[in-house]
């Protein structure tokens, strides 16, 4: 279950402007600022859960869980 903190923190290691991440998901800016606005699993549709995942999972940016703490990191890149 994403999160808006998860999204936050995903964007800021990739220093992506909430802009950009509109885009690379393929939602509106004012979805993407309503969704990091309130704490908590992200609100709405699962479709528009699964597009900012997918446009992070495109960018190395995995999603897991340990012991209860969401946990996002940035996948190295393959040489």
């Amino acid at each position: 279950m994403l999160t808006s903190e998860m999204v936050r923190a995903a964007r800021a290691l990739l220093r992506w402007e909430q802009a950009d991440l509109a885009e690379k998901a393929g939602v509106s800016l004012p979805t993407i600022k309503r969704i990091e606005k309130e704490p908590g699993p992200i609100p709405g549709r699962t479709a528009t859960a699964q597009a900012i995942e997918a446009a992070f999972a495109k960018a190395r940016i995995e999603f897991s869980f340990d012991r209860g703490e969401a946990v996002t990191k940035l996948r190295p890149s393959i040489k």
